[in-house]
């Protein structure tokens, strides 16, 4: 008879999540803790991640709050520097800040536009710009480093009302195809989530009357997706042996059609 010993799968791994303060990010960041990952939080509401830290600290994990808007490039520069000084460097970056400001294009949103392109995209970039550096010298070192990026199924498909938000999301997808060409051979793995519905914060920055009606009665003919099944996406994806690279997951409610 031989015995098993279970081993955490991502001891040993230094992870970074982004707009961790809530939903998916929050969620993800406590999951990959407990899959023994130390975790470096980045969000803006510093109270939201002190409580994120405690929590993942009472479990017997590791982790790390860092305040810091993504928009901000210069933050953002400074909170990889943290991350290398306190954990070593990070292997994994969870990229999931992100905002949904869906309206009518003739509506003229102008400041809700940039609001999605700033977050979205440049932040985005800022942090891809300032830990990839880390993945790269990680995955030199122990073989193998994750850029993990929060796209959505909008990035694919067609709602009304969210040409701004689904732009944005299909520069992610898309972006993360290059990436993986770019970063493949250096053996980072560069993957692409594009979820359907998450039942999460996200929901209550919308203001469109029209985009709040559709999102109400979506919550009612379906079980929208929780925080914690795309989480476990995530910790699925950087639990693989390092031979294997995901590069594009979408993961839908059961009952969301497109």
């Amino acid at each position: 008879m031989t015995s098993q010993t279970s081993v955490a799968p991502l001891a040993g791994r230094v992870t970074v999540v982004t707009g961790a303060s809530s939903g998916i990010g929050e969620a993800t960041a406590e999951h990959l803790a407990s899959l023994g990952a130390k975790v470096a939080v980045l969000a803006r509401r510093e109270d939201r991640l002190a409580e994120l830290v405690s929590r993942i600290e009472d479990n017997g994990g590791t982790a790390l709050a860092i305040a810091a808007d993504v928009t901000d490039a210069r933050a953002v520069r400074a909170a990889a520097s943290r991350v290398k000084n306190d954990l070593g460097g990070a292997d994994l970056l969870f990229n999931n800040a992100g905002v949904m400001l869906p309206a009518p294009i003739q509506e003229l949103a102008g400041d809700q536009w940039q609001r999605q392109i700033d977050l979205n995209i440049t932040g985005l970039m800022n942090a891809i710009g300032a830990f990839v550096p880390q993945l790269v010298e990680a995955a030199a070192e122990r073989g193998v480093g994750d850029l993990i990026n929060t796209s959505s199924i909008a990035a694919q498909n067609l709602f009304p009302n969210f040409a701004v938000y689904s732009a944005t999301k299909a520069y992610v997808s898309h972006l993360s195809r290059h990436l993986r060409m770019e970063l493949g051979p250096k053996k980072v793995r560069v993957s692409a989530i594009e979820p359907g519905i998450v039942g999460t914060e996200l929901q209550s920055h919308v203001t469109d009357a029209g985009a709040l009606e559709w999102l109400e009665g979506s919550k009612q003919t379906m079980e929208w997706l929780t925080a914690e099944d795309v989480a476990h996406t995530v910790g699925f994806l950087a639990s693989q042996p390092a031979r294997v690279n995901l590069q594009q997951v979408t993961i839908m409610p059961t009952g969301e059609a497109s």
